[in-house]
This record gives C-alpha cells, structure tokens and sequence, in this order.
C-alpha cells in the first residue's frame, strides 16, 4: 500500500500534456499490486495464492517501467524516483521469496 501511495503522489507531478493517460496506466498497475494480494483471503489452496501474486508481481515489474517510462520522458527526476525504484526492488524479493516458499511447502 505504501508503494501505491507514493506512486500517486509521483503521477501527480507529470507534466499536463502526459498526465491522463500516463497517470491512468500507472496508477492502475500499482493499484493492481496490493488488490492480488489481498486476495490471499479468499483463496483456498496455496497454488491459487502463488498465482495471484505472481500476477502482483507482473503489475508491479509493469509500474517499474511506467516510473521509468516517465524519467525517461521527462516527467519525473531520477532523484524523485530513486527511492521509489528501491521500494519496488524490495517488495519484487518479497513475492518472489513468499511465492517461492508457497509453492514449495507440502499441501
């Protein structure tokens, strides 16, 4: 969630001309992050966990090239998105290490 609260306050700083549509696709992709998730609470088996996060972690490596996309463009600084960039590292190991963990576990 803290992901997501920081991209919107990113998205909010693109320029006029690329706002609506970038900030649409970006703030859809890391919405989309914590939404898989949570689906934790209604899945049953572990295999249906681990393919839910492994959807958050194809939306969460698709807001990594939507922040890159925008420092290349212009919209944001490098500075602005470094510790951005870093939290999308962290949370990337974390899926990566629960799913791994999920999906090796017996039953």
């Amino acid at each position: 969630m803290g992901l997501a609260v920081e991209v919107y306050r990113l998205s909010a700083r693109f320029s006029p001309q690329g706002r609506y549509r970038r900030t649409a696709q970006i703030t859809r992709a890391v919405a989309s992050v914590p939404a898989n998730i949570a689906e934790r609470g209604v899945r049953t088996t572990r295999k249906d966990y681990a393919s839910f996060l492994a959807i958050a972690k194809g939306s969460l490596m698709e807001t990594e090239t939507f922040v890159m996309l925008a420092v290349r463009l212009g919209y944001l600084s490098e500075a602005e998105t470094s510790p951005t960039l870093a939290l999308i590292t962290e949370i990337n190991k974390m899926l990566t290490a629960l799913r791994s963990r999920l999906l090796q576990a017996p039953g």
